[in-house]
């Protein structure tokens, strides 16, 4: 069922829906709430000055609303209870005001101002919740869509009246005693009590990890089905590519090359996954994966996420086989219709060999005639959905998948239990260790300085920030409060770069392009600076309020700077000591600190400073979630063997 059918859903809120990735009912279904308010009274007698409070009373007058400035509004009113009363002060809620009449209890909850007896209410029920808890599911939403705005439409497919199946096998349900489905689903959107809804999370995310593991696992079955490409090669041709290179390879680098090149020698589909600390060396292996496959006579896409890091790896690639007569294309969004058209029709001949490029590389209209390989850079941006797809623009081919995210080796045998799996540990001779300190608030002077010191060489620096959603009140730093901070700290000395999540990806490019070329000299980012982005003049990186991010994702920081032969700085800053964050400032091994990060359960994100594709759990957790992850995995094995004998 389309959105726009529902009640309350115009034109202007379908797009805003959409914006949110929701299009249909099912959509609308599964967007699950990221977290609960729970409401219950507090008892007067132990409320403190500046408390967060909830109290029901009776309005003793009728409100007062006063308007200011553009849209705004602030009303007052009085409510009184069996042992006080109290002045409550409310912004932007003068909506309200006609539900608000003297006599009627109403219930207040906000901040309570002991000197004054008011409470600044953040929101207004205009009932009495009694004694009971009132739990109010929160979604993520938008600066054009209210998380109550989205709770009234689902209410709305409800009311409608929806089909809500079972995804899970019956035995299943019987075995663990779990909600039916249809009752945790609406548990999750409308919960009665906590021991309600509790059972119903509990359902979703087991439904949600089984049906991804499924997934993973028929792949897994389909893909040792496949016959592939077979290849006769030269490994003396092999051996002295790697000789002229103009550094020295790494023991790990040349054993995931020697464990690429025996895939390519069989009939069976590679299927396999590399992973290796940041800087490690993994764009040389894939750029050797795409001569063996050359070698062969075959064509070889790499594809990155962004068209900056695309345009790196052509620049790199061109300059590594210089030397060869080897015919290597660009394909991005961004060229213009002439020279797609250009390169399509090279592809499509056969005259170009190798393809470097985005999304654009597997458009519908793009043809090759014989692919016989295809790498992704970045592999946690691309979902299980998206590996079959890959392989099926060339007759099954080989299919090898980057990523700079290092994984528990538990965790990436049940979540890339489809792939083989090749690790790079050993960092290159010429890499810098990037020097990490923690300084508190505080000491920001020091590090003002030295950024100072870096940007008057010529150096360039990356800022980031934690997210913050608007709706949020936190003391986090956010970005245009920095930029002007860094932009009044060096009077205008350096231009600034501002990225965010809510920019376009046309202007996020833009600017992370202005940097890659020096024209930024400060990049002031929240955490969606690209993974992967290669500029090696950038040599130091501030994070302000770092205690809120885990160890993986801010040791993937770390690895944007540091990219040259230049001394790099990482400095992670925050209100109070962390001795959680001094594993930093004591190793740069990204595998041990995954595998840290896994145990200690912080709040990191194991694959990379954003989640995407088949990843990005609605509901479920890999992480504080992952003796459920392992139990279910058990269960999808034990569910196809037994599907698969009654075949």
């Amino acid at each position: 069922m389309e959105i726009s059918s529902l009640k309350g859903v115009g034109p202007k809120t379908k797009l805003y829906l959409n914006e949110l990735g929701i299009y249909n009912d099912q959509d609308l279904l599964s967007y699950y709430p990221f977290r609960f308010n729970v409401i219950k009274k507090t008892d007067e007698a132990k409320m403190d000055d500046g408390s967060n409070v909830t109290i029901s009373g009776v309005v003793e007058n009728e409100p007062t609303l006063f308007k200011y400035g553009k849209n705004k509004d602030r009303m007052n009113f009085r409510i009184s209870t069996k042992s006080n009363i109290y002045n409550v002060v409310v912004f932007n809620r003068g909506f309200l005001k006609s539900s608000i009449n003297q006599g009627k209890t109403v219930t207040i909850v906000g901040k309570y101002e002991k000197y004054k007896s008011n409470i600044i209410a953040s929101d207004i029920k205009t009932f009495d919740i009694g004694n009971r808890e009132l739990i109010e599911p929160i979604y993520h939403s938008n600066s054009n869509i209210s998380s109550k705005q989205i709770h009234k439409i689902i209410k709305n497919l409800f009311d409608h009246g929806i089909d809500i199946k079972t995804k899970l096998p019956n035995y299943i349900i019987s075995k663990y005693n779990l909600m039916p489905r249809e009752r945790a689903v609406s548990e999750i959107h409308f919960p009665r009590s906590l021991k309600t809804l509790n059972p119903a999370i509990n359902y979703l995310k087991y439904e949600e990890f089984f049906g991804f593991l499924e997934k993973i696992s028929l792949l897994k079955i389909k893909n040792k089905k496949l016959i592939g490409i077979k290849r006769e090669i030269c490994d003396d041709k092999v051996s002295k590519f790697i000789k002229s290179l103009p550094f020295e390879l790494t023991s790990d680098q040349n054993k995931a090359i020697a464990e690429i090149s025996a895939d390519m020698k069989t009939s069976k589909v590679m299927n396999r996954l590399l992973q290796g600390d940041v800087s490690s060396g993994k764009t040389v292996v894939a750029f050797a994966a795409l001569y063996i496959n050359y070698l062969s006579d075959f064509q070889g896409a790499l594809m990155a996420p962004t068209d900056v890091l695309a345009r790196q790896h052509y620049k790199n690639i061109k300059e590594l086989f210089k030397g060869y007569d080897i015919n290597i294309s660009l394909l991005t969004g961004k060229m213009s219709e002439k020279e797609k058209n250009k390169i399509k029709s090279e592809i499509n001949s056969g005259e170009t060999s190798i393809i470097i490029g985005t999304h654009a590389l597997f458009s519908k209209d793009v043809e090759y005639k014989n692919l016989g390989l295809v790498i992704t850079d970045e592999q946690h941006r691309f979902g299980v959905r998206q590996r079959g797809e890959f392989r099926k623009k060339g007759n099954n081919a080989d299919v090898l998948y980057m990523t700079a995210t290092p994984i528990p080796r538990t965790l990436a045998l049940t979540i890339y239990g489809d792939m083989d799996i090749s690790s790079i540990k050993v960092l290159p001779r010429n890499r810098k260790p990037v020097k990490t300190f923690f300084k508190k608030s505080s000491e920001i002077k020091t590090v003002l300085e030295k950024v100072l010191s870096e940007l008057k060489i010529g150096n360039q620096v990356y800022v980031v920030v934690p997210l913050i959603e608007e709706t949020e009140k936190s003391d986090m730093k956010n970005v245009l409060d920095i930029a002007s901070k860094f932009e009044k700290a060096y009077k205008g000395k350096f231009k600034t770069g501002i990225l965010h999540g809510r920019m376009s990806s046309e202007d996020k490019e833009s600017i992370m392009d202005q940097f890659y070329k020096n024209d930024i000299k400060i990049l002031i980012s929240t955490t969606v600076v690209e993974v992967g982005l290669d500029n090696p003049n950038a040599t130091v990186m501030v994070v302000f309020d770092s205690d809120r991010f885990g160890l993986s994702t801010l040791h993937q920081l770390r690895g944007r700077v540091g990219r040259g032969n230049k001394e790099s700085y990482f400095f992670m800053v925050a209100k109070d000591y962390s001795e959680r964050l001094q594993i930093l400032t004591k190793t740069t091994d990204g595998f041990l600190i995954s595998e840290h990060d896994f145990k200690e359960r912080g709040s990191g994100d194991l694959f990379g400073v954003r989640q995407s594709g088949e990843l990005n759990f609605k509901i479920a957790n890999i992480k504080s979630d992952f003796k459920l992850l392992k139990k279910v995995d058990e269960d999808v094995k034990e569910y196809l063997k037994t599907k698969q004998n009654r075949i």
